[in-house]
């Protein structure tokens, strides 16, 4: 507001100066179609790092048994819950991912893939069953074990695109919100 009252008053004090000089005011107005998108906020948008565009809890059950020769085997049950996130590491975009020409933006992302390999939430694994001693290497391996079963269930062509398409949506407004009328999402090869 002050600085339309600044703008203002200039305006009005150059007027009457020129009026006294007698002098003609040529004023202007030009209006462009064509729409900027700077280097400042293209980095802007890199510095989000990761964003996430689909989030999917899974539950594991994982057992395993060590055979005893003499006595009762050894068996341990765990349950494993995690949470895996698909999304784009902007920090991986290639040099000149963002193209325009007038008024349509096209955007060339990194692949959608999951973003941790460190899903799964140990405060909330829980022992189903246990006998016998289990050291810490065995219970890694079942964390392992574990882990690759959820990506193999969550991982699917369908929530790749799925996510994909979160990211279309979301990608879509935020460039509209630079006055673009069309934007074009693109998704780089796996790599």
């Amino acid at each position: 507001m002050i600085i339309i009252a600044a703008a203002v008053a200039f305006c009005a004090l150059l007027l009457r100066r020129c009026h006294e000089d007698k002098q003609l005011i040529d004023i202007s107005v030009e209006s462009s179609d064509s729409i900027d998108i700077t280097p400042a906020q293209i980095r802007s948008i890199e510095r989000i790092g990761q964003w996430e565009f689909l989030a999917m809890a899974d539950e594991e059950m994982v057992d395993t048994v060590r055979r005893r020769t003499l006595g009762r085997d050894d068996r341990l049950v765990r349950i494993y819950k995690g949470t895996l996130r698909l999304g784009v590491d902007l920090s991986q975009c290639r040099e000149n991912w963002i193209t325009v020409h007038g008024d349509t933006l096209t955007a060339s992302l990194p692949p959608v893939r999951l973003l941790s390999n460190h899903f799964i939430d140990e405060a909330r694994t829980r022992s189903f069953y246990e006998s016998g001693d289990w050291n810490a290497r065995a219970k890694e391996q079942m964390y392992w074990k574990a882990a690759r079963q959820m990506r193999h269930r969550m991982m699917t062509p369908a929530n790749l695109r799925l996510a994909e398409d979160n990211a279309r949506e979301q990608f879509t407004a935020l460039f509209r919100t630079f006055g673009f009328k069309t934007v074009e999402i693109h998704f780089e090869e796996g790599w």
